[in-house]
């Protein structure tokens, strides 16, 4: 199945809750709103169709002062999605706000979740609705704040760490 068919695939299940589409280099992309993104996924996984079996990555942006993003959600949260037995991808995403910075966890989908989500909430500050054991990854504990978020002060110093008495 090519990518145009399968965010018709897409369409046709989520209708509004697909915000836009896009393709770029071959690449198919849907933004889904995100109180549909969940059930995007699971149906991404378990439809016999798409069968994507394998999120190859999740990731974040951060659009902060970026041009003509400002009527928009400052992050989005970005699936790579893969599906071995057919041999096709597709890139999801969602939007998310500043002031609310949650999606819902898709550990329940794919175990390797689990250490992606953990490093976009280190490195953005993004949380993910039930997700088990969602603690810093890249960082140490002390650590204040989430680096890759384009308003991080770059001279910051951060509490030192030292050995525990």
């Amino acid at each position: 199945m090519d990518g145009l068919r399968i965010i018709e695939r897409l369409r046709e299940r989520f209708a509004t809750a697909i915000v836009e589409t896009g393709s770029q280099c071959r690449d198919h992309t849907a933004v889904v709103d995100r109180a549909a993104v969940r059930q995007a996924l699971e149906f991404c996984k378990t439809n016999p169709e798409l069968s994507f079996d394998m999120l190859t990555d999740l990731t974040a942006v951060d659009y902060l002062k970026f041009p003509g993003r400002e009527d928009r959600p400052r992050f989005e949260v970005v699936y790579h999605l893969y599906s071995l037995p057919h041999n096709h991808r597709v890139r999801l995403k969602v939007g998310v706000e500043e002031d609310d910075a949650v999606v819902p966890t898709a550990v329940g989908l794919w175990a390797i979740a689990n250490w992606f989500e953990r490093e976009v909430w280190d490195m953005f500050g993004i949380r993910f609705d039930g997700h088990p054991d969602l603690r810093r990854l890249l960082m140490y504990e002390e650590f204040e704040g989430h680096p890759l978020r384009k308003d991080y002060p770059i001279n910051r110093r951060q509490p030192l760490i030292g050995p525990r008495n």
